[in-house]
């Protein structure tokens, strides 16, 4: 039995940054583990540790050597940044889709047959939003959080943007070509690093959708109310700046 899946051609590769997630990785695996299991399909999954203090990268390679599904466990020896260590689990991946998520799987991996089937109807980047009418919230952010990222959307107007509800859900599904066409060019490596490759993509032409998912806050987050607002606010305005053009 373990063999026959382990034959299974790999189509979907999941990446997962991770930066002191001792307490989610362990069951993040585990999930994604038996979720594949149930399909025809196989999938590896990219674990890119961020430099983490904790017991993240031995929680991981313990959950690997249970997992039917192959695991890789890439290590950033500093911290980086999620957009860093997005990029990197990305450029390494093998499948000929390619999600990225959180580690705390905040949306829950069902979410992502969903993605396939706008995937296999022409589409080439497929993007999780909570702010669409349908998305399902079971918990929600703190209020202060809910607010930054409503002023956070105004800014991203400038960029030409403003039809995307929520570019910061950390769950974004990729055809191998619009990985191969995105990431190799993408620089940020904080928070912001979602808006510049929903540029890149726009830049390039490749076909967006903006999917309501089931989302549930996790606590606490790991995102510094100032000092990354800070960081984001200036990697926009140097995308502001540089001010993309689409290709013709």
């Amino acid at each position: 039995m373990e063999e026959a899946h382990r034959e299974k051609r790999i189509l979907i590769s999941i990446v997962i940054p991770a930066y002191n997630e001792e307490s989610h990785i362990a069951a993040t695996i585990r999930a994604i583990d038996e979720y594949a299991l149930l399909r025809p399909w196989w999938c590896e999954i990219i674990i890119v540790d961020d430099g983490s203090s904790d017991s993240t990268i031995a929680e991981a390679e313990r959950a690997a050597e249970k997992a039917m599904a192959p695991v890789r466990i890439l290590s950033n020896r500093v911290n980086r940044g999620k957009g860093y260590s997005v990029r990197r689990g990305m450029l390494a991946s093998s499948g000929d889709f390619v999600l990225f998520s959180d580690a705390d799987l905040s949306t829950p991996i069902l979410e992502l047959d969903r993605f396939l089937r706008r995937l296999r109807l022409g589409y080439d980047v497929v993007i999780g939003s909570r702010a669409l009418r349908n998305s399902m919230i079971e918990v929600h952010q703190p209020i202060y959080r809910e607010l930054m990222g409503k002023a956070f959307n105004l800014i991203l107007r400038s960029l030409g943007l403003s039809h995307f509800r929520d570019t910061q859900c950390g769950f974004k599904l990729f055809t191998r070509r619009a990985v191969d066409m995105i990431f190799p060019s993408a620089r940020i490596n904080r928070f912001a690093f979602d808006v510049e490759i929903l540029l890149i993509a726009q830049r390039l032409d490749l076909k967006i959708r903006e999917l309501p998912v089931h989302w549930r806050d996790a606590l606490p987050s790991k995102v510094s109310l100032f000092q990354d607002s800070l960081r984001m606010f200036f990697d926009v305005l140097k995308l502001r700046l540089s001010r993309p053009t689409r290709r013709t």
